[in-house]
């Protein structure tokens, strides 16, 4: 399988340039990233162009040309990893390695009808990568589809002892992992807090592609989003810029011209920024993360669109900052704030120029992100790079994530004597219903607490009440640790057919033991004693 490779990243015997011939340099060995995908059988093309040193979000600032739009010339690849988008837009490769700062991986994602998998911050290696700014970078991939994405992520996923800041990745977003969501919640920008940039057709093609995700199970619910905007503006404005400069610094300090123009005019401000206002900043964005997670407490998702508008070539020379800037409205605070995204195609505006959104949420949530995605992409059936029509089987397993359902028949039901135990590990009711006509309850002798216990049954059941709860994956081990004999977790039949982890009981617990399975559940018994 064919790939390109970013010129950032190593490719052994080969020059990294990172867009700069005065830093370039031939490595020894190749990227972590690449030598994973060549050991897997991946075949190198060759390295692609990119904005020097991966500052900017729109493919023009390259001493070796600027990468123009796949569709339309007048516009540009988007950047910084302008030509690898352009590598499998234009069907040279099956995939491409980009890196993704601020948004690389997003921009030219959506401008040329791609998938971009900008994953968890050190899921994918960056050693062997030229930093932009070390502690927010990420190796990115370009693909046509979601599925293609998850599973070249389920493969290079892993922990790296050359990678300072590699990440192990957990369980519950591996391979597996992806599959057909359920019924999910995301979050939507508030009015005043989108942003099109004059483009009419912006609001109409988001509204859309709302509409799609609700028409996929999914629920809406509005989000403030200035404090995501308010991170996204320290990226450029803050200490992050000094991180940039201690790559170009040296260089662009001893041969000035080495250094474009317009990247000398971002770095120049780096040497005056002081350790006090490093320090601020940190202690902001740490506030600011804060707020962010709570908002995306209780949802799956946040969606917004992956640029405001496309702008053309014309319009970037003429203001090379302002409309780079633009470009990032809805890019730079993802990386800063520790979250994963994933840029999906999502229609094609009246000039035939891709347009796209962004699934964002929290770390480690890739698998299910890229799952939303495909569920999208299956859902809209946009034609794929090269015009090709879509050929999407939908996945056989259920999408998971960070957040595991658990289903809860008696002390544990809200308001009862032990639901603290799942509220203090963060867990949130999402239905009361009922289990399948297949079970017993009864009232375990002993207590207090009292407990029931439910056991499945060949004949004579009924549907008992229960609640399903969500609770997130690592605190699921405590809370089974703490279940006492002879209750545990197995699997629970749900009226509506689905299977979810649940307590069971063993049957040696029924000793002593009253039916009360004609009551229907644990409150109405409780109700009569």
């Amino acid at each position: 399988m064919p790939f390109a490779i970013k010129d950032n990243i190593d490719l052994a015997a080969i020059a990294t340039t990172a867009a700069c011939p005065a830093y370039a340099y031939t490595p020894e060995r190749s990227a972590t990233i690449v030598e994973q995908l060549i050991a897997l059988g991946a075949v190198p093309m060759g390295k692609t162009n990119l904005d020097q040193f991966a500052t900017g979000l729109n493919g023009s600032r390259s001493p070796y040309g600027a990468c123009p739009n796949s569709v339309l010339k007048e516009y540009p690849s988007g950047g910084s990893s302008s030509g690898s988008s352009l590598a499998v837009a234009l069907e040279v490769s099956s995939f491409s390695l980009g890196t993704d700062t601020a948004g690389s991986g997003r921009v030219p994602a959506a401008l040329n009808n791609l998938v971009g998998l900008k994953a968890s911050k050190g899921l994918i290696s960056t050693a062997g990568v030229v930093p932009a700014c070390r502690t927010q970078d990420c190796v990115s991939i370009f693909t046509a589809t979601a599925r293609e994405a998850s599973q070249l992520l389920g493969l290079v996923a892993t922990l790296d002892p050359h990678d300072e800041y590699s990440r192990r990745n957990p369980q519950w977003n591996d391979l597996s992992a992806f599959g057909a969501p359920r019924p999910f919640r995301f979050g939507v920008p508030r009015a005043e807090d989108l942003e099109f940039f004059g483009c009419n057709e912006g609001p109409r093609l988001f509204s859309a592609a709302i509409a799609h995700l609700t028409a996929l199970g999914g629920e809406a619910v509005m989000v403030d989003l200035s404090p995501f905007l308010e991170a996204a503006r320290l990226l450029y404005e803050g200490p992050w810029v000094a991180e940039r400069y201690s790559v170009a610094g040296q260089l662009m300090e001893e041969h000035p011209d080495a250094v474009l123009p317009v990247i000398r005019d971002v770095l120049a401000k780096a040497p005056q920024i002081s350790g006090v206002d490093t320090f601020r900043a940190q202690y902001r964005l740490q506030a600011l993360k804060m707020i962010c997670d709570r908002a995306l407490e209780g949802l799956d998702c946040v969606v917004t669109p992956s640029i405001g508008r496309p702008v053309t070539s014309a319009e970037l020379a003429a203001e090379p900052v302002l409309r780079n800037s633009e470009l990032g409205y809805y890019t730079n605070f993802v990386n800063l704030l520790d979250y994963a995204a994933i840029a999906v195609p999502s229609a094609f505006m009246s000039n035939g120029l891709p347009w796209g959104i962004t699934l964002l949420g929290r770390a480690f949530t890739d698998q299910y992100l890229l799952s939303l995605a495909d569920a999208f992409q299956r859902h809209t059936a946009l034609p794929l790079i090269g015009g090709e029509a879509p050929r999407l089987p939908a996945p056989k397993a259920v999408a998971g994530n960070d957040m595991a359902r658990l289903v809860v028949c008696g002390a544990h039901l809200d308001g009862l004597a032990l639901n603290w135990q799942l509220k203090r590990r963060g867990a949130r009711l999402l239905e009361c219903t009922h289990s399948s006509a297949d079970y017993k309850l009864f009232a375990l002798a002993g207590g207090p607490p009292f407990r029931p216990g439910m056991v499945r049954v060949a004949e004579d059941g009924v549907a008992i009440e229960v609640e399903v709860w969500e609770l997130p994956s690592v605190e699921l081990g405590s809370f089974l640790t703490g279940i006492p004999a002879p209750l545990g977790l197995g699997k629970v039949q749900l009226a509506d057919g689905r299977w979810e982890t649940g307590f069971i009981c063993e049957a040696y617990g029924l000793t002593g033991a009253r039916d009360i399975s004609h009551l229907g559940g644990w409150r109405a018994h409780l109700q009569q004693m």
